[in-house]
This record gives C-alpha cells, sequence and structure tokens, in this order.
C-alpha cells in the first residue's frame, strides 16, 4: 500500500481515532465526560443532575467500579466524579488524577446533589444526555454513538452546538467501510513503521502493565490466576491468563489507564496482549510485533463497525478474533492461514452475549483468545469451518458481513432482554 495514498491515511486515521488512552470502563468515564462538560458550559457547581442514558449505557455502569472513587460504583457516582474532577478536556483520562480529598468531595456532593437517572428514549444504543441546573440556570450535553461525540450543547436555551447524526442507531457506520483484511494484511505488511511505533508503543506499555498488576494482586474473579493454576503456564494459556487478568484488574477498581479499542478497554487489552506475550515466546523482533499489532487491532475494528459499539454480542469474541489473526502471523501464517483463523474463531465463540461490564468479562475474554488460537491451530492441522456450516459464509468478507447482521440486528431483541433482566 503505497504511503501517500488516501486509503493508508484513512487507515492512519483509524487507528489514531481508535487508540487512544482511556482511564478505567468507558462507559462510566463517558457519563464522568458528559457532567464534567455541562458543569463547565454552566459555569458553576451544579445543584442538580439529571443524567437520560440509553440501556447499554446502563447496563455497562450498573456493576463496575469508578476508578478513582475508592470503590464506589454507578452512574450516581460516575456523574458526581465528572462534576468534581472538572477538566473536561481530558475526556476519557479525566477520573486519572484524583486524589483521596476528591473521593472525599464526591461523597459530600452526592449526599447534597439531586441526581436523577432516566433511560434514554430513541433506538440509538449508545445515547448520553446530560443537563445540569444551579438555580434557574442550566446547560445540557448530549453524547451519541461513541464516547466523546458529543452531538449537541446548549445553554439556558440556546444551542450552541448541533451536529447532524452521522450514524446508524447502533452507532455503526453508514458508509461504505474502507476496512477489509485483504486491506489490513496489505497495510500491516507495508506500512511504515514510523507512523504507528507511538500509538502501538503506548498501547504496548499500558496494557501490559494492567495486565502484570492484574496477576500480581487480588481483582475481581482473578480468572489469570485461577487458568495458570489450572492449565500451567504454557504460552497459549499465558496469553489468555494475562489478558484476563488484565480485565479483572480493569473491571474491579485498578487505576492505570488502558489504551483502548473499538471504544473499549477490554477489547484494548485482548487485541494486544495475548498477541504481545506471543511475540515474546517466539523472540519476534519489535517490527514483527508492530506488524502483528496493526493485523490484530484493525481486524477488531473491522468486524465492530458493522454491529456498532455496544450490542448484546461481545465485543471480546471481535477482540480475540483479532488476536488470533495477529497470532496467525506471528506464528508464519500468511492471508489463506489468518483469514482461516477469522472465521474458524467466529463460527466458534459468535454466541456470547454482552451482559455488562463486570468481572465475568474477564472469564469471556479468557474464551475468546482460547478460541482464536485454537482458529488457528484448527487450520495449521487442515481443519476449518466452511460455507453453509451455520452463519460461515464463502469468503471471510461474506463471514464478517453474517456476523455484523447477527450483532446489530439479530441479537436487538436479545439487548433488550438482557438489559430488562438487570435493570428492569
Amino acid at each position: 500500500m503505497e504511503r501517500e495514498s488516501s486509503v493508508y491515511k484513512e487507515y492512519l486515521q483509524i487507528l489514531e481515532r481508535e487508540l487512544v488512552p482511556a482511564f478505567g470502563c468507558t462507559e462510566p468515564i463517558a457519563i464522568a465526560y458528559g457532567t464534567a462538560l455541562a458543569a463547565d458550559i454552566l459555569g458553576e457547581m451544579p445543584e442538580k443532575i439529571r443524567v437520560e442514558a440509553s440501556g447499554n449505557i446502563i447496563k455497562n455502569v450498573k456493576s463496575v467500579i469508578v476508578p478513582g472513587t475508592g470503590g464506589m460504583k454507578g452512574i450516581q457516582t460516575a456523574a458526581a466524579a465528572g462534576v468534581v474532577a472538572g477538566h473536561p478536556e481530558r475526556k476519557l483520562e479525566l477520573l486519572e488524577e484524583l486524589t483521596r480529598e476528591d473521593q472525599q468531595a464526591i461523597r459530600d456532593y452526592l449526599k447534597k446533589a439531586e441526581i436523577q437517572i432516566q433511560k434514554a428514549g430513541g433506538c440509538r444504543t449508545f445515547d448520553l444526555t446530560v443537563t445540569v441546573w444551579s438555580g434557574v440556570r442550566e446547560a445540557k450535553v448530549q453524547i451519541a454513538d461513541s464516547h466523546t461525540n458529543v452531538v449537541h450543547i446548549e445553554k439556558n436555551g440556546r444551542v450552541l452546538r448541533e451536529e447532524e447524526e452521522t450514524a446508524h442507531e447502533n452507532g455503526a457506520r453508514e458508509e461504505r467501510p474502507v476496512l477489509s483484511i485483504e486491506g489490513i494484511l496489505d497495510f500491516a505488511m507495508t506500512s511504515d513503521i514510523r507512523d504507528v511505533e507511538e500509538l502501538l508503543d503506548r498501547q504496548i506499555r499500558y496494557n501490559m502493565a494492567i495486565a502484570e498488576e492484574g496477576m500480581k494482586h487480588d481483582y475481581g474473579a482473578n480468572i489469570g490466576k485461577v487458568l495458570l493454576a489450572s492449565y500451567g503456564d504454557d504460552v497459549k494459556i499465558r496469553a489468555r491468563a494475562k489478558a484476563a487478568a488484565g480485565s479483572d484488574a480493569r473491571m474491579n477498581g485498578c487505576e492505570l489507564p488502558v489504551v483502548i479499542n473499538s471504544g473499549s478497554g477490554n477489547q484494548g487489552i485482548t487485541v494486544s496482549v495475548p498477541v504481545i506475550e506471543y511475540a515474546a515466546e517466539l523472540g519476534a523482533g519489535r517490527e514483527k510485533l508492530y506488524r502483528a499489532l496493526l493485523i490484530s487491532n484493525l481486524t477488531a475494528i473491522h468486524l465492530k463497525e458493522g454491529i456498532g459499539r455496544l450490542s448484546a454480542y461481545c465485543g471480546a469474541v471481535s477482540a480475540g478474533t483479532g488476536a488470533g489473526a495477529g497470532i496467525a502471523y506471528l506464528m508464519g501464517g500468511g492471508y489463506e492461514e489468518i483469514v482461516h483463523t477469522i472465521v474458524n474463531t467466529l463460527a466458534n465463540v459468535s454466541g456470547i452475549v454482552c451482559d455488562g461490564a463486570k468481572a465475568s468479562c474477564a472469564a469471556k475474554i479468557a474464551s475468546a483468545v482460547d478460541a482464536g488460537i485454537l482458529g488457528f491451530y484448527m487450520y495449521r492441522n487442515g481443519q476449518e469451518f466452511v460455507d453453509g456450516d451455520g452463519i460461515v459464509k464463502k469468503g471471510v468478507e461474506s463471514t464478517i458481513a453474517n456476523i455484523a447482521r447477527l450483532g446489530r440486528d439479530g441479537m436487538r431483541e436479545t439487548d433488550r432482554e438482557i438489559i430488562d433482566m438487570m435493570i428492569g
């Protein structure tokens, strides 16, 4: 792929947009960002806050610890933390520097402020509107389709910003996507490493740090430690264990940042940590690791772009599939091995559902990474799932299109049922 071509530049823009740091689970951080921005527009400490959030956001905030708060959970906590933290320009990292004094300020604010929670109307799966009041003065912010995509701002009834809707109701891309597996491999093999090394070095540094933290200490269900204790420390187990440990730490209060993928820290961990672990085991050089991470990251993004940011379809599956593709490359695989790894993985675990952000995400990550590794070893041993095996179709892009349809349309009612079970 030519470095000066428009497609090459668009691939770089996708990576720069998607591989960004976040401090904690991204849905509570989006709420904190919304309240911080609304309070900043108001220009004073709000006395009252109303958070209108779509069911998928409520689902993902319900059971996860809001980082920097000393172990507190819930939408009210996230809203209060955003007001206390301020600095909306820091976006998904705005809670990173909360102090013990700030934690007490959050508790005090929760006691005196009125914070209302409502389920947003409409069909968007990612829809968040925050309205804040001080006396008769008010400010409103709407974030839609992705975690920092501000589409509406108003103050005292005067509209300050209004963006046209550019995505489907579930956050899936409306235009024909530029990504394809063939294009991803072309970009990964020909890209100038200088264009991507800063992004990827940060991903390696951040995501391995939280994985190691999860392995050392007691977080969540300790899935990583259970895997190593039960199955040994072969690289196939370590790859799963460290990714799961990173998720366990992140879901349960670890105050370390993560480089996300497709709007999710768990997916960012899953696409990177197993690939990094395999590269270390195989003695792969830095350049080969970078190219494997490009394959892994972009494959996961490609799989998610047709589904949307939030769905009943577990994002760990897309990320685990990406990891499998990156590992296939590290193991000497070319185009055929990589595309069959992707199809074999999707045929295996595409039924895993998302029931919110919480400790069991780590177990789902372990399953998805295992499926990605199995997908590669299946093909290496002459086995594969073929056209007509359930949702598998001839050609990797046709199978990916079916997965997008499954996650975006087919699981819509499943999503509603899960949300109803969780929040009533």
